[in-house]
């Protein structure tokens, strides 16, 4: 491969990490303590497996799996705000992208995900 192949090679490599950890316009990113206070008045969701899910999650969250969040997208009202989490913040990054392309516009997640919570669990 020559010097031009290398240079689109980390092109693309470039534009795919950078659409991985780039904000999300639209997507709020709270902490732990602020997602605990805020989160009261809307809907939780924990994008995480149900394995996940049943080792521990935020009570009164829902778990709808990334995988099958565009499936199970009418579960969720878009009239409330939305809070999602999952382990890492990750997936719930990208489940809140998916969320704002379907028109919600109340849409938050945990920052740093359950790794970064130090509210309740509920099993």
């Amino acid at each position: 491969m020559d010097v031009l192949g290398y240079a689109i090679l980390m092109l693309i490599a470039g534009l795919v990490i950078y659409g991985r950890f780039a904000p999300v316009k639209g997507l709020r990113n709270l902490e732990a303590a602020r997602f605990r206070e805020e989160s009261r008045g809307g809907r939780v969701v924990d994008v995480r497996e149900p394995f996940e899910y049943r080792r521990g999650h935020i009570p009164g969250a829902v778990n709808i799996p990334l995988g099958q969040l565009r499936s199970r997208i009418s579960e969720i009202p878009n009239d409330v705000p939305v809070f999602l989490y999952c382990h890492s913040g990750m997936r719930s990054r990208q489940a809140g992208r998916i969320l704002l392309r379907h028109g919600y516009r109340q849409v938050a997640h945990l920052k740093g995900g359950m790794a970064a919570w130090d509210g309740p669990l509920a099993k």
